[in-house]
């Protein structure tokens, strides 16, 4: 008989805490949402790897580049590099561009 009291324990105890899971997974997207609505007529800023400064997204040719405000390092995401490399020419436009006075020509 007692077994059927454990059982009946275990399962309520099982839904409380599912219970609780839920509203707690609801606070925090619900404080996602809200932090993002705050930020949305922000531009998103990212801290520089490099210094103390901010990046700044520049769109250059359709490649977005990000740019330190600080120390004027250039910083690519994933795919971006080869998006330059491909759509570099012999000229030499694109590094002559993020970095003037470093290229040979």
């Amino acid at each position: 008989m007692s077994d059927i009291f454990d059982e009946r324990r275990r399962g309520l105890e099982e839904e409380y805490f599912r219970r609780r899971d839920k509203e707690s997974l609801e606070r925090l997207r619900e404080a996602i949402r809200e932090e993002a609505r705050a930020h949305g007529d922000q531009p998103v800023t990212m801290a520089c790897p490099r210094c103390t400064g901010k990046l700044h997204s520049e769109i250059y040719d359709e490649v977005n580049v990000d740019r330190c405000d600080t120390c004027g390092g250039v910083w690519l995401d994933a795919g971006e590099l080869e998006q330059i490399i491909g759509e570099e020419s012999n000229s030499g436009r694109w590094f002559r561009a993020l970095w003037p006075g470093r290229t040979n020509k």
